[in-house]
C-alpha cells in the first residue's frame, strides 16, 4: 500500500526548481516556439483555429508539464498500472461509443476536449512496463511468465487501437513496448524468433488490412501511378521539402503551402511546411533540437538510482526518436503514409498531452534522481 508520505521528500520548492534540467526545458520550449510559427503559417499568416488552439493547448501544456514535474518521482511510480488501465478504459469506450472523423472511431468527447486515447497509451505502456519490471532481476525477466503478462498487456490496446482502425498508432505503440522489453534485459533471440514469425505471416496479415491502408502500402512502391490520387501526397511533400533548398524560402513564402498543394500541413505533414520556409539549414537546426532532448532523456536516466525511473527515461528517448523517425521518413517517402504525428510540432492536443506528460516524468527523474523506489 502506498500513503501520502511515501510521496515526500526533504527537497523544498527552490531545491526543486534548481534541479530542474533547463536545457531540456529550452529545447522543449524552442520546438514549441518553432511549432507556434509554423501553425500560424498554415493557416496563411493570420490567427485562425489551428494557430489559435495549438498555441493555446502548447501553453497550458507546458505549464501543466512545468506543475508534474514538482511530483515525487514515487508518485508515478506507484500510479504506472493505474495509468495504463484508465487509458485502456478510454480506448474501449472510444471503440465502442467514440467519436468518428475520417472513417475512424479514434476520439472520447470529454467536453472540454476530444481525446483520443491511443495517443496516450504510447506513454501508458512505458510507465506501466517500467513498474512492471522495476523489481525485477536479469534472469527473471526471460521467464516464460514474466514474457506472457508483458506481451499480454501490449496485445490488448494494439488489438483495440487497430479496431478503430488505427494502424500507424498501433505500430508505434508496438515498437514503444518492446524496446521497453528489450530495455528491460529480455534476450534479443526472442525477438529475432518474433521477426521471423511477423514475416511469414505478412502476407496473412495484409489480407485483413483495409482498402485504404493496402492502397496506401502500394502508394508506397510507386507514387507516380496515382499522381493525382493516391500518390498525390507523398508527392507533392517531397516537392515542398526540396523546394526549400540550403536555406528555404522564408516565413510565409512557402508556394506549396499557400497554394494549398500541401494536405495535412498542420498535423502529420507540418514538417513538409516547415522545409520550405525555413530549408536544410533550419531543419537540420530542428532535428538537432530533438537530438538534445533525446540526449537529455538519456542523460537523466543515467544518473538516476532507480530502475523505475531509468527505464522510464530510455524508453521515452527511444519513443520519441521513433516518432520523429517514423514521421520524416513518412514526409520523404522512405517509409508508407502511417499517420504518426512529429512530437510538438504538429496540431493535436492528445499527442501533445500525452508527450507533456512523458517530459513532466523525465524531469520528475531529474529533480529526484537520488532517490529509491522500494
Amino acid at each position: 500500500m502506498y500513503n501520502r508520505s511515501s510521496y515526500s521528500d526533504q527537497l523544498t520548492f527552490f531545491q526543486k526548481l534548481r534541479s530542474f534540467d533547463f536545457i531540456l526545458l529550452t529545447s522543449i520550449l524552442i520546438i514549441g516556439i518553432i511549432s507556434c510559427f509554423s501553425m500560424y503559417s498554415t493557416d496563411g499568416g493570420e490567427l485562425l483555429y489551428h494557430s489559435k488552439s495549438h498555441i493555446i493547448r502548447f501553453i497550458i501544456f507546458f505549464c501543466m508539464m512545468l506543475f508534474l514535474s514538482f511530483l515525487n518521482i514515487k508518485f508515478w511510480h506507484a500510479i504506472g498500472y493505474l495509468f495504463y488501465f484508465i487509458v485502456l478504459i478510454f480506448l474501449i469506450w472510444a471503440s465502442l461509443y467514440g467519436i468518428s472523423s475520417s472513417g475512424s472511431q479514434r476520439w472520447v468527447n470529454l467536453y472540454f476536449i476530444n481525446l483520443q486515447p491511443s495517443e496516450l497509451m504510447k506513454i501508458g505502456i512505458i510507465i506501466c512496463f517500467a513498474k512492471y519490471y522495476h523489481r525485477s532481476q536479469i534472469e527473471d525477466v526471460n521467464k516464460l511468465k514474466k514474457i506472457i503478462i508483458p506481451i499480454t498487456l501490449l496485445t490488448i490496446p494494439i488489438i483495440l487501437v487497430l479496431s478503430q482502425p488505427d494502424l500507424g498508432t498501433s505500430i508505434l505503440i508496438a515498437l514503444t513496448g518492446l524496446a521497453v522489453i528489450w530495455l528491460a534485459g529480455l534476450n534479443i533471440k526472442y525477438f529475432i524468433y518474433s521477426l521471423l514469425i511477423f514475416l511469414i505471416s505478412t502476407p496473412f496479415a495484409i489480407s485483413f488490412l483495409k482498402p485504404y491502408q493496402k492502397l496506401r502500402i502500394l502508394t508506397f512502391f510507386n507514387p507516380d501511378k496515382d499522381p493525382l490520387g493516391a500518390g498525390y501526397q507523398i508527392i507533392q511533400s517531397k516537392i515542398a521539402v526540396g523546394s526549400g533548398g540550403l536555406t528555404g524560402k522564408g516565413f510565409l513564402k512557402g508556394t506549396q503551402s499557400y497554394l494549398e498543394f500541401l494536405p495535412e500541413k498542420h498535423t502529420d505533414f507540418i514538417f513538409t511546411l516547415y522545409s520550405e520556409e525555413y530549408g536544410f539549414v533550419g531543419s537540420l537546426i530542428l532535428l538537432l533540437l530533438y537530438a538534445v532532448i533525446i540526449f537529455r532523456i538519456i542523460s537523466i536516466g543515467s544518473i538516476s538510482r532507480s530502475f523505475f525511473s531509468k527505464l522510464f527515461c530510455y524508453g521515452f528517448a527511444i519513443a520519441i526518436f521513433i516518432y520523429i523517425a517514423v514521421n520524416m521518413c513518412m514526409v520523404l517517402g522512405l517509409l508508407p503514409i502511417v499517420g504518426s504525428p512529429l512530437p510538438i510540432m504538429s496540431y493535436g492536443g492528445s499527442s501533445m498531452l500525452a508527450t507533456m506528460i512523458g517530459f513532466s516524468i523525465v524531469m520528475s527523474s531529474k529533480i529526484h534522481h537520488k532517490q529509491h523506489i522500494s
